[in-house]
């Protein structure tokens, strides 16, 4: 067995890089910790916002009779499933996909709730859709 300061920087490098602590030493929580749990966070939000999208289209085809909401609600909210799924494996498809939905969404109800003002359905897709689009860039941005 090697004393702890007779450790080369070879090994001292490799420990480091898999995790591994000597006694006395620290292991510091860096930017790929918080990259893995901010992954985490986007993909617990865009399975329910997946979830609560193909539900709005579901109620809005039940109370309006609208075939347009049901087609574009479950599209949209498989996209958004699958973005989900995709992280954080594949995360730039993934990310790039929850983004391209959620501004799609944006463009179509932010317009709608600054016109009517309310607040079901157009108020709450807004609201899920800017957070989605702020979501995906910070995690994007994180890295």
């Amino acid at each position: 067995m090697i004393p702890a300061g007779k450790m080369d920087l070879a090994t001292k490098s490799r420990d480091r890089q898999s995790g591994l602590q000597h006694a006395g030493h620290r292991r510091s929580v860096g930017l790929r910790m918080l990259a893995r749990d901010s992954m985490e966070t986007a993909k617990i939000y865009f399975v329910v916002f997946g979830l609560l999208t193909i539900a709005g289209g579901v109620v809005g085809y039940v109370k309006a009779g609208s075939v347009a909401s049901i087609i574009a609600g479950g599209i949209t909210g498989v996209l958004l499933l699958v973005a989900a799924f995709l992280l954080p494996e594949h995360r730039l498809a993934g990310l790039a996909t929850a983004l391209i939905v959620s501004l799609l969404l944006a463009a179509q109800f932010v317009p709608k709730f600054l016109r009517t003002g309310r607040i079901m359905p157009a108020g709450i897709m807004s609201l899920l859709s800017v957070i989605g689009i702020i979501t995906a860039i910070v995690v994007w941005v994180r890295k």
